[in-house]
């Protein structure tokens, strides 16, 4: 096995670095406060190829891979979690779009998407049901052989009123995983409404909000793949998600471990710097161990998932419920070995431990991390 990046891979995590310095960081806190979402920075990163990264080439993206998505998402997130993590999503859905569209479908959104002309939303959660995706009830009805009449919501969806296209996940059949069906819909569809941006404790700089379908007519030429075979296209999506995510994690405790490093060597206590005492170099140690225990299992997680590895899915899900757990204590230690300047917004150590929470309840919580993880164990043994 070769540790070690290659010469694409450092030029590529060399871009993401500067663009992260240079565009994330100056404006993240501002982003944060004013609940601002900075469409201009992210259609130019999109123009970087960030866009499209697993999408082919041939399509007119990047043709990047997942491992490789998680080394330009962890050097966007040391700057912004927040304006990263729906950079990821947009991903998704232009994976999804590349992977299971027709040639008409590529040819209407995967453009658009790729170069940030147009943003995209994944639509998956519902208000009665979260991590049982499953029992989801929102609901699509042929009308004739051309159209769709949907009604439902969706909840707690990044991009809902901003975005231009909503992959969403609905029932065209039967109940349970089988009845379910990927379309997308576009924005100005006719029953198609948003409900108030939702307030949060983090990731601002992205609106939230729910979508609503009232008698929203949706052309059938909009789904993607069969009927039936959209649960399958979200849980594929959730794999490539759980690792983007982890990534966003260790780019924002990097960030604070960097942070906390440069502080107690300047700060003084007792006549002597912060980093001369002890304990707090083991705090620091523990922190720096965790985080790269982190790192090798998402990047462990991405290489299986690139090879289409049969354990892929359960690496995806341990990587997750590490990495976001273990960034998360490593950003709170970084606050407090911050004392009380942490608490203060000038730092922003108290900013990335309000993005990073979240990391640990989306694409599926660390709790039902663990239900993949025992399940996928029982099942090899």
């Amino acid at each position: 096995m070769d540790f070690d990046l290659s010469e694409d891979q450092r030029a590529f995590q060399r871009t993401a670095r500067d663009f992260a310095r240079d565009r994330l960081a100056p404006h993240a806190g501002r982003w944060d406060e004013e609940k601002h979402f900075p469409a201009e920075e992210l259609r130019e990163a999109c123009q970087l190829g960030f866009g499209g990264i697993y999408v082919p080439e041939a399509l007119g993206g990047t043709g990047l891979s997942r491992l490789d998505a998680a080394i330009i998402f962890e050097e966007l997130a040391y700057a912004d979690p927040s304006t990263t993590a729906f950079l990821t999503i947009h991903n998704m859905v232009a994976g999804m779009i590349a992977r299971f569209g027709n040639d008409d479908q590529r040819g209407r959104w995967l453009e658009d998407v790729v170069m940030g002309d147009k943003f995209a939303s994944y639509a998956l959660t519902e208000p009665g049901c979260g991590s049982d995706a499953a029992a989801l009830r929102t609901r699509a009805v042929a009308e004739g052989n051309a159209q769709y009449r949907v009604n439902g919501s969706k909840a707690f969806i990044s991009g809902g009123g901003r975005s231009d296209l909503y992959a969403v996940m609905l029932r065209t059949g039967v109940d349970g995983p089988k009845g379910i069906s990927c379309v997308v819909v576009e924005d100005g569809s006719p029953g198609l409404s948003f409900g108030k941006p939702e307030s949060k404790m983090g990731w601002n700089s992205q609106p939230t909000s729910v979508v609503n379908f009232t008698d929203c007519h949706v052309p059938v030429a909009n789904r993607l793949g069969a009927e039936g075979d959209g649960f399958r296209t979200a849980m594929m999506g959730l794999d490539g998600g759980r690792i983007n995510i982890a990534a966003c994690s260790l780019g924002g405790a990097q960030a604070c471990l960097d942070a906390a490093l440069a502080y107690v060597k300047q700060r003084r206590a007792f006549g002597k710097t912060l980093s001369e005492f002890q304990a707090l170099q083991f705090k620091l140690a523990d922190m720096a161990t965790e985080l790269e225990a982190a790192r090798l299992m998402v990047h462990r997680a991405a290489v299986a998932l690139d090879t289409g590895a049969r354990d892929a899915t359960l690496r995806c899900a341990m990587a997750k419920r590490f990495a976001t757990d273990a960034c998360s204590h490593i950003v709170d230690e970084a606050l407090q070995l911050h004392g009380g300047y942490g608490y203060i917004k000038d730092y922003q150590i108290e900013r990335y431990l309000r993005d990073l929470r979240v990391h640990r309840i989306l694409e599926g919580t660390n709790e039902i991390m663990r239900v993949i993880i025992a399940r996928k164990l029982l099942e090899a043994s």
